[in-house]
């Protein structure tokens, strides 16, 4: 093996992890990743210095992909001289900021909107469109000429200089917008940390008394915008703060506070910078023991799904960054469905997950999350309307989670539940001794005891 072999082989996997973020679709991805190895082999000769080989890879797979959209972009009948660098970024799930072709789309009718999303962004042939729609091929692709035509009529509009945006509209329903502030009286406090200031809602030193009843009603489709286990919606203008109860004290234990400061990128991928700042965090959390860690993440919302993409934080004076592709330690701890997709955010029952009262049965496959059933929650003398999702095995073998999501797509009431035996070694006993009074349930005929609850200011 030489060399160039050796080098491309140690970097081969964060090389496919960066393409397959980039490019949703499988066989392209497989072909521009073909493209970067034969640029790669052909150029490695003018490399000076072969210890940036990792940085100069990534630098030729970002021009390849640019190139793939580029060719998409034809596609499309975009003019390439007014064509920015915002309308060509895109991730393997999809467009995750407000750009000229998101704007553009949104002057269409709902028809073209619909068939050139299908068919440029889904990646869906003519036939599968046929299908999803159920409408006969030939109006697939006479509908798809037309969309063209119209999409080609309205881009670039004249009066715009390269790179400003057409009115804001609601077709990608993730624009980076401030959420209406919430104007509860409730006592407020501030912290400060590196010039940064963040005002919260002061959340209680004891978990509230609440009450869950299971609803005749069927679950309702919700668009669940939040971060996976941290409950913030990655979008500019947003903050919160959240708590952790442990049980049966009901006591607060760990307490955060996060806020989106700004837009962010991590090698090529486009999202928001977060600041967590977090109080007596949980062992786990607490970087080497400290009381308060600071926590600061990019993340990035899409039309179809929510991920983090990198985390950093201090440790015994030193720095450290993770990102997705640095494999199992950013994946691990911080990643979420196949290739870090991330959790979708249009959810409803897949049957992948069923409930029967304190009886749960659950698939046997990786990234397991479902919702269960409607629930109502009355919480600090308030009832919320919610669909509960349950989470089994994501990051922790043997730990569940079920979570009470309004028809405004947040969480009401989180709750973690340990299989009977989890980290039996590190407590030298079962869930059920330790915890004899909190609630069990049972995961596909094994006991889980109830840990310890989250909520946020939400709620307040």
């Amino acid at each position: 093996m030489n060399e160039f072999e050796k080098l491309l082989q140690e970097n081969l996997l964060p090389l496919e992890r960066y393409v397959k973020f980039k490019i949703n679709n499988k066989h392209d991805a497989e072909d521009v990743l073909q493209e970067v190895c034969l640029a790669a082999t052909e150029k490695f000769p003018s490399l000076q210095n072969k210890a940036a080989f990792k940085g100069w890879l990534m630098g030729i797979a970002g021009h390849k992909c640019n190139d793939y959209y580029r060719r998409k972009a034809k596609e499309l009948n975009i003019s390439l001289e007014v064509l920015s660098e915002s309308a060509l970024s895109k991730s393997r799930v999809g467009i995750a900021e407000t750009n000229i072709v998101r704007d553009t789309l949104e002057l269409l009718g709902d028809k073209e909107k619909q068939i050139l999303y299908l068919y440029f962004f889904k990646n869906l042939s003519h036939e599968e469109i046929a299908r999803h729609l159920s409408i006969p091929i030939g109006t697939v692709k006479s509908r798809l000429h037309y969309a063209k035509e119209k999409f080609k009529e309205q881009y670039p509009r004249k009066e715009l200089s390269r790179g400003e945006s057409l009115k804001k509209g609601s077709f990608f329903k993730h624009d980076f917008v401030a959420s209406p502030t919430n104007s509860s009286a409730t006592a407020r406090e501030t912290r400060a940390t590196k010039g940064m200031v963040i005002t919260m809602k002061k959340l209680p030193a004891y978990m509230p008394a609440y009450t869950i009843e299971e609803s005749n009603l069927p679950p309702f489709p919700v668009r669940w915008e939040e971060i996976m286990g941290w409950f913030l919606v990655p979008k500019l203008g947003e903050k919160l703060s959240w708590a952790m109860y442990d049980f049966p004290s009901k006591k607060r234990t760990e307490l955060c506070e996060m806020e989106v400061t700004g837009k962010a990128e991590i090698h090529g991928i486009e999202g928001v910078e977060i600041v967590s700042l977090e109080t007596d965090p949980m062992d786990c959390n607490s970087a080497g023991g400290q009381t308060k860690v600071e926590r600061r993440f990019v993340a990035q919302l899409t039309e179809t799904h929510c991920r983090l993409l990198a985390e950093s934080h201090t440790e015994n004076g030193v720095k450290h960054f993770y990102t997705f592709l640095d494999g199992e330690p950013f994946l691990g701890n911080w990643g979420f469905g196949e290739d870090n997709c991330g959790n979708e955010i249009d959810i409803a029952p897949k049957g992948d997950i069923l409930r029967k009262g304190k009886e749960i049965t659950a698939k046997d496959k990786e990234f397991l999350l479902d919702v269960v059933g409607r629930y109502d929650v009355t919480i600090g003398g308030k009832t919320y309307d919610t669909v509960c999702v349950i989470d089994c095995y994501t990051y922790i073998d043997g730990a569940m989670t079920e979570q009470f999501i309004d028809k405004n797509g947040r969480t009401v009431l989180w709750r973690r539940f340990n299989r009977n035996d989890w980290a039996m070694k590190r407590y030298g006993k079962l869930w059920t001794e330790m915890l004899p009074a909190n609630e069990t349930l049972t995961v596909n005929g094994e006991t889980y005891v109830h840990w310890y609850d989250c909520i946020t200011d939400y709620i307040l």
